[in-house]
């Protein structure tokens, strides 16, 4: 596989979208290191996959904060030696609120955990793929970061943000080797929508053509393929798993 000898780490990697991304690259022959701020979790997912032969690490990781940023890029960089990928999954989805209801803290808390993430994870691992000359990061968009959610600002704002931070650090490193990608789903059927009102997980259902909820496998096999040389002329691209929402 060209995927043998090379690691992967998955942000928020214990569960939903980012466990499925996991499963994906660890088939296609990735090491993998799961981080997440639940280290237990990540520790429980870490065990089941390599109770089923895969080589998986887990690593605690508060993906707002620079200094545990650096620790986890550290500790994977410590037991592997490089990061060849890195799947930039970890966020919150928020309080479903209209804006003069939004805290500040808030607003906060999400710019910090959805898209300071990005910018810190990338600054981590870049110095080490530049210096390869490869690799290949993913971003986790959403489609409400390219159409807007009402009563979502915060989230609709970090995520439009990632898909800008995305499209102009693929230009800022093309020349070095390194390709950079997002993926926008829509809503998809993770625990993630527990943060959320049963009238906005129906908004956003409403507005999928193909009228259900998304799978975490199927935006998993988007980033893998992402992630792969199958995509070796791919980058500065947001590509949705939307069900039809978002046609741009």
């Amino acid at each position: 596989m060209e995927s043998q000898g090379k690691v992967a780490v998955v942000t928020g990697g214990a569960r939903g979208i980012g466990r499925a991304t996991a499963e994906a690259l660890s088939r296609e022959g990735y090491t993998l290191a799961l981080a997440d701020r639940d280290l237990a979790a990540a520790q429980e997912a870490a065990a089941e996959m390599s109770a089923a032969g895969r080589t998986v690490m887990a690593v605690e990781a508060d993906v707002a904060d620079r200094a545990g940023v650096e620790r986890m890029a550290q500790a994977i960089l410590d037991s592997h030696g490089r990061i060849d990928v890195l799947v930039n999954n970890a966020g919150i989805a928020g309080r479903a609120a209209p804006l003069l209801e939004v805290k500040e803290s808030e607003w906060d808390e999400m710019m910090a955990v959805d898209l300071k993430s990005i910018y810190l994870c990338c600054r981590a691992v870049l110095t080490g793929m530049i210096e390869r000359g490869s690799g290949a990061i993913i971003n986790v968009a959403s489609i409400a970061g390219k159409e807007g959610n009402p009563n979502m600002i915060p989230y609709s704002t970090a995520k439009a943000g990632v898909i800008g931070f995305t499209k102009a650090l693929a230009k800022e490193v093309a020349g070095q080797g390194i390709r950079v990608n997002a993926v926008a789903p829509a809503v998809i059927e993770t625990g993630i929508l527990r943060q959320l009102t049963p009238e906005q997980v129906e908004y956003m259902k409403t507005r999928v053509p193909l009228g259900r909820l998304g799978q975490p496998e199927e935006v998993a096999a988007v980033i893998a393929f992402l992630a792969s040389e199958k995509a070796s002329f791919v980058t500065g691209q947001c590509y949705d798993v939307s069900g039809g929402r978002a046609t741009y």
